[in-house]
């Protein structure tokens, strides 16, 4: 557990930070100060960063025996629109009161003298999430496929919420959605690249021009994949926490099933950036048709047109993390050693994906 403040991520005091040419992420005497004052825990504070998220930053956080996590937006300056720490942390108070599994809101601060930017602080929920390697107790072949159903089943409790005037239903702008998402998206390649990759504003227009249907508005999470569950560590598979709810919104539903079956591993699919939880390529978790049809089978929705929003995920996909490896060419990601620089190759690997699912589209030529 890391305990010593490092001077550049991580200071003691306020007046540590402000000897910085850059805004630390955490200050310990600050984060202190908020806990005591809301009764979260007493004494010194110890801390580990959580992941290594390309956006967002979560730290494990003990004070005593008791055990919490900090959640704050990257340093500034970032638009606002995509590191709201109260919107995010309001969106899970509101689905967790209908039942969908989320980590306990603790406190929120929207005070950014604090820290620099607001942030909030939920309960630790001791699981553990799939990546690279299948965890020991849901090893066995029924797990696995246990473990698949539950992702799926836990989207499908997630877009069952109600979205009432007054709660959820202000979180989002159903109506029109789906274009403003193509529209939005297609504006920002070019204020993000610094090369020419033809096939972002060919596959822009093809699916601005195919535009389907929304058959519902439904809480959706923006980034639904399984690396994104806490799964409880133990037999039968169950998901104890939806994780990482920065992108949520109320818009399509069909957004969220497309976006984790696009970037889904199953045998035989091309590895992209996004595929982040490879052992789903093993035997015995389910394939991607199979996931769509334990949707289809509690959703009452058609999802014929759902290479339309698979093509439309790694579209988005390849916008976003484009602009991390530009940030990472202009030196602007010094500790990024890794995710970075595979973006160069990596890129145009989702465009691909993208330009497949879209060939694919029912009754549509691409």
């Amino acid at each position: 557990m890391l305990n010593v403040p490092d001077g550049v991520e991580v200071v003691r005091s306020r007046a540590d930070a402000a000897r910085l040419a850059s805004p630390p992420l955490l200050i310990v005497d600050a984060v202190e100060e908020f806990l005591d004052a809301r009764g979260l825990g007493a004494g010194p504070l110890r801390w580990a960063r959580i992941g290594d998220g390309q956006s967002n930053v979560t730290y494990r956080i003990e004070r005593g025996v008791e055990v919490f996590v900090l959640r704050r937006g990257p340093r500034p300056p970032l638009p606002r629109s995509t590191h709201d720490m109260v919107r995010e942390a309001r969106i899970q108070q509101l689905v967790s009161a209908e039942g969908v599994p989320v980590p306990r809101i603790l406190a929120v601060c929207a005070d950014e003298s604090v820290l620099g930017v607001p942030f909030y602080v939920m309960s630790f929920l001791s699981g553990i999430t799939i990546a690279a390697d299948v965890p020991a107790l849901l090893g066995a072949p029924e797990q696995r496929a246990a473990t698949s159903a539950a992702v799926v089943d836990a989207l499908v409790q997630l877009h069952r919420v109600p979205v009432t005037e007054g709660g959820l239903a202000s979180f989002g702008r159903p109506d029109g959605y789906l274009r403003r998402q193509v529209e939005r998206f297609g504006s920002l390649w070019s204020l993000n690249t610094t090369r020419d990759l033809p096939d972002v504003a060919r596959i822009g227009a093809w699916l601005g021009e195919n535009i389907p249907q929304t058959q519902a508005a439904t809480v959706i999470h923006g980034d639904y994949r399984t690396g994104n569950l806490l799964f409880a560590a133990d037999a039968p598979a169950r998901v104890l926490a939806i994780l990482d709810w920065e992108m949520a919104t109320v818009g399509d539903p069909l957004a969220d099933l497309g976006y984790l079956t696009a970037t889904y591993s199953e045998p035989g699919s091309a590895p992209n950036p996004l595929e982040l939880t490879g052992v789903t390529r093993l035997a015995g978790y389910l394939n991607r048709a199979e996931l769509v049809d334990r949707y289809r089978e509690q959703m009452p929705l058609d999802l014929s047109d759902l290479n339309w929003y698979q093509a439309l995920a790694l579209w988005k996909a390849s916008i976003f993390c484009e602009a991390i490896y530009t940030r990472w060419l202009n030196g602007e990601r010094p500790d990024d050693t890794s995710f970075g620089p595979s973006l160069g190759e990596g890129i145009p690997r989702l465009l691909d994906g993208a330009r497949q699912f879209a060939g694919r589209a029912a009754g549509i030529g691409y």
